[in-house]
């Protein structure tokens, strides 16, 4: 062996050593600031039958709690009486939860409830018989049931989805054939249950296990055998295309991170064939899938910088001595950079908080020859001496985003607990010393997963680092009211087209505070919307001299007897207070009087988040109508349309609103 070849072995096993030893730190505690005794906390008040009356406290605990306790908390929160719990919590929302598959599932609940207690939710789970999967997703929905229908039926396929049709001996021929059946059965239960209507589907890709492929002997077969198996995978994942109700977890993802797929003991005695560790990292998955559904995807992601963003302390070292782009830390740190861009292309808001002078970053940002982010990728710098969660809130104010809509990562252990505590709404990420596992623990949960990316996610940053210009001109004029003269806003307020509905389900799922009757809707519910005679569902769209704003908000109307309905009226917080939401509802009105309405009526139903907009059809002219025959805690206002205030006159309206709802 050569001298260059033993240096090389030496640096090689070097790297290996430090990346185990903070691999098995990483996995022994997680980020370092979470709290073991979390558990024996909750185990506590569990013993003194106090868990359901704190069931509001439990999401802080969990909050802290290191991720391998999560199964043994789970465990604990999953026998508790729901009754119990609501009559202690009410505004606690419940999820209910239908859970299928090939073998036994039960296992599932655990994790799943501890995953959706750490988002504030409560799991309502109903749990099929073993192996009922096919029936009950083959089986029509209930007349008039609608309403009985959980919120999401996870349908648990494993590898004996597959092997059950296969008989000993067996050759990869007689897999394949069995793959091709079972696909094209679940490509006919998944368009059964998506065509009776009966809410969203999540299946979940099949693992290939070493006892299967190691059955063949000769590797040509067990290479035919992968290939077979990825094809049926490439199937199931093929469906999710079809159908925009059904989502599809790929479990290889999970499975890569050292997760063992099967338990030999569970699977054979228990017949639970994917392994306790699997279902809990597909129960965290299933966690952030449910909180896209209920609008909780995270927005903003805020980044510490020393330590974080690069090795070394800015202040001390200067732009030139920081670590990035050379040397094994410098490359690890370059990667994690890398990953945040690739996060930021796709409608992810960057944005820093760091402990730092403000012309030092300025300089770093701009100049370091390695950097891959620049000030330009940042939707926000706050470099200064503040506190962070102090930041943190002035950031939310100057995006107009609520904290809940916010990520921040800092490789301080104090201050990740001081913004926790601080700041009890914001998801806190703490990398440690070892920049190789930030992408690690910063993935490690899905909080800006979407079902489906649009053009208007991907072009959110630019779009909110033009709100800076309007800041600025906001700052260099004398009173609001110039502010909107001066920006020359046009409105356009027209029917929806079909390439605009997954954004307009977007905005459904994602609006908090403008959205006046807070229904979340897939994209097969807009569509069925807007295809339902009688009704519409109109878009908005707004633009000003500093840019496009794009799609930022929807009506959806629908026609009784002599009555135009507003059911629901969402409007992104990008926008707000400028008057179009004025102008849109005047548009509305002038619709609704000229297709020969007698009245209109809006809908709105109080949440802890729209309660800023509890007057809005009352400060337009509508008069209380009663409540909402559908909720109770709901409302409706009726608007006479004798006198339709016009849209406001610093603002532009165009409508393209012909004839009646359709």
């Amino acid at each position: 062996m050569t001298t260059t070849e033993h240096t090389a072995l030496a640096t090689t096993t070097a790297v290996a050593a430090t990346a185990a030893t903070a691999a098995v730190a990483a996995a022994g505690d997680s980020g370092a600031w979470q709290d073991p005794a979390a558990l024996r906390t909750l185990r506590g008040l569990s013993a003194e039958g106090r868990l359901e009356a704190e069931y509001g406290s439990v999401r802080a605990l969990l909050a802290r709690m290191p991720q391998g306790d999560l199964p043994a908390a789970g465990q604990l929160l999953a026998r508790l009486d729901l009754e119990a719990i609501r009559r202690h919590g009410p505004d606690l929302p419940v999820v209910t939860v239908t859970v299928t598959g090939q073998s036994t599932v039960a296992p599932l609940v655990a994790p799943l409830t501890a995953e959706l207690a750490r988002h504030g939710l409560v799991l309502d789970p109903v749990v099929s018989p073993y192996g009922s999967y096919l029936h009950d997703l083959l089986s029509p929905a209930a007349p008039g049931d609608s309403a009985g229908q959980p919120a999401l039926t996870l349908c648990i396929l494993d590898p004996h989805t597959v092997f059950e049709e296969v008989s000993v001996p067996w050759t990869v021929e007689d897999v394949e054939a069995a793959a091709r059946r079972r696909l094209a059965l679940l490509a006919e239960a998944v368009r059964t249950h998506q065509d009776s209507g009966r809410g969203p589907l999540v299946l979940n890709t099949v693992p290939l296990l070493h006892r299967h492929a190691h059955q063949l002997v000769d590797l040509r077969s067990r290479a035919r055998l992968g290939a077979v198996w990825r094809e049926f995978n490439s199937g199931l994942l093929a469906l999710a295309h079809e159908h925009p109700g059904l989502a599809v977890i790929d479990l290889d993802p999970l499975v890569s991170l050292g997760t063992a797929a099967y338990e030999p003991r569970t699977g054979l005695y228990a017949r639970a064939r994917l392994s306790e560790g699997l279902l809990a990292d597909y129960a965290r998955e299933v966690g952030h899938l449910v909180l896209g559904r209920l609008g909780r995807t995270r927005k903003c992601l805020v980044l510490d910088l020393d330590g974080t963003l690069w090795g070394g302390v800015l202040g001390e070292e200067g732009p030139d001595g920081i670590e990035l782009g050379t040397g094994f830390r410098g490359e690890a740190f370059l990667d994690f950079q890398r990953v945040l861009a690739q996060l930021g292309s796709q409608g992810v808001l960057l944005a820093v908080s760091s402990k730092n002078n403000a012309d030092a970053v300025r300089e770093a940002l701009r100049d370091h020859p390695a950097m891959r982010l620049r000030e330009e990728d940042f939707v926000c710098v706050n470099a200064n001496w503040s506190a962070k969660h102090d930041n943190l809130r002035d950031i939310a104010e100057r995006l107009g985003l609520g904290l809940d809509s916010f990520v921040f990562v800092d490789d301080s252990l104090f201050e990740c607990g001081l913004v926790r505590e601080q700041l009890p709404e914001v998801a806190v990420i703490r990398v440690d010393e070892e920049p190789a596992l930030h992408p690690t623990a910063l993935l490690a949960d899905g909080w800006f997963n979407l079902h489906r990316l649009t053009e208007e996610d991907r072009e959110r940053a630019g779009r909110y680092r033009t709100e800076t210009r309007r800041q600025e001109f906001r700052e260099d004029v004398g009173s609001y009211q110039d502010y909107l003269d001066g920006l020359g806003i046009e409105v356009t307020v027209r029917p929806v087209s079909p390439a605009e509905i997954p954004r307009v389900s977007q905005l459904t799922l994602r609006t908090n505070q403008f959205h006046l009757a807070t229904e979340r809707l897939q994209v097969p519910q807009v569509q069925a919307w807007a295809e339902q005679p009688g009704a519409d569902v109109l878009v908005v769209s707004a633009r000003d001299r500093f840019g496009d704003h794009g799609l930022v908000g929807a009506v959806f109307l629908r026609r009784e007897g002599e009555e135009l309905r507003i059911d629901n009226y969402v409007l992104s917080c990008r926008v707000f207070s400028r008057g179009i939401e004025s102008a849109c509802l005047s548009a509305v009105l002038e619709h609704a009087r000229a297709t020969g309405a007698g009245s209109a009526a809006g809908r709105y139903l109080p949440t802890p988040r729209n309660a800023a907009f509890a007057s809005f059809y009352a400060d337009h002219g509508f008069v209380p109508a009663g409540p909402d025959p559908y909720d109770p805690e709901g409302a409706f206002f009726r608007h006479d349309l004798g006198d339709v205030a016009p849209a406001p006159a610093h603002l532009r309206l165009h409508t393209a609103l012909v004839g009646e709802c359709t």
